[in-house]
């Protein structure tokens, strides 16, 4: 159920909150529902059509911005950490934009049976371009050689794993034939931009954590922040992964 910042229960999680699988989800003892997605106002038929051209022009003019600003984005993290990059494998199908992303395997220590781009640590002296596309072919054998790399979402650092990332988008010519990788990766999926901008896909909650630090945009009068969640049919898709979903879909929608 969504709801506006002011309408918080007691204690408790924010009511209808699907299961998450085995997933672990550190909601905190003050956790409520927050506000509609960006787009929740749009026309569906404006959420439709996402064709892999509208959103390569939406990242190539986001990425002539992030090089003029020079602009870094921190998800409540108080100091760069190690660099990393993931790569947002973007290619079209039916007229409709897909995003290729990643169940991780369930014997990882951490961050088991979440969902995520494909990406890592970078090397020493490694780009985030190189990185990504090293770390999908690793992960999912996807061939460098089909990607072509259009620009940059803006960088985010993670308080839970320490690490600043960049993500990188990537446009291919067709659907990729990919095979994930046992000792990292269980499953490997799409979905389209259209799928994720849907009617009761989105979902935002506003999270209490006392002494976490956030960036004074995100911070509400109650200390909360936002965290978002994308409900797919056997997937949540949540923490640093949705925050580059939602930008990536506010840049293609406009909103």
């Amino acid at each position: 159920m969504q709801g506006t910042a002011d309408a918080e229960p007691d204690r408790g999680f924010p009511e209808g909150v699907p299961p998450s699988g085995r997933q672990v989800i550190p909601r905190p003892a003050r956790a409520y529902a927050g506000v509609p997605a960006p787009w929740a106002a749009l026309p569906p038929e404006r959420r439709r059509g996402l064709g892999l051209a509208v959103a390569r022009r939406a990242v190539e003019a986001h990425h002539r911005g992030l090089v003029a600003e020079e602009r870094v984005a921190f998800d409540g993290f108080p100091d760069p950490g190690a660099p990393a990059a993931v790569l947002v494998p973007l290619f079209e199908r039916g007229g409709e934009t897909r995003v290729v992303l990643t169940r991780r395997a369930a014997h990882l220590r951490t961050h088991t049976g979440e969902v995520s781009f494909p990406g890592g640590r970078l090397d020493a002296g490694e780009s985030p371009e190189v990185g990504a596309l090293r770390e999908a072919a690793e992960e999912v054998g996807l061939d460098p050689a089909q990607v072509e790399v259009v620009g940059r979402l803006t960088p985010l650092a993670t308080f839970s794993s320490g690490a600043t990332i960049t993500p990188v988008v990537g446009v291919m010519p067709g659907a990729p034939r990919l095979t994930a990788n046992p000792h990292e990766v269980e499953h490997v999926f799409d979905v389209s931009l259209a799928e994720l901008a849907a009617d009761g896909v989105f979902r935002e909650e506003r999270w209490v954590v006392p002494g976490r630090l956030m960036p004074v945009a995100d911070s509400g009068e109650d200390g909360s922040f936002p965290v978002w969640f994308f409900e797919l049919p056997h997937d949540t898709v949540w923490g640093a992964t949705a925050r580059m979903l939602v930008e990536l879909l506010r840049l293609v929608l406009d909103v």
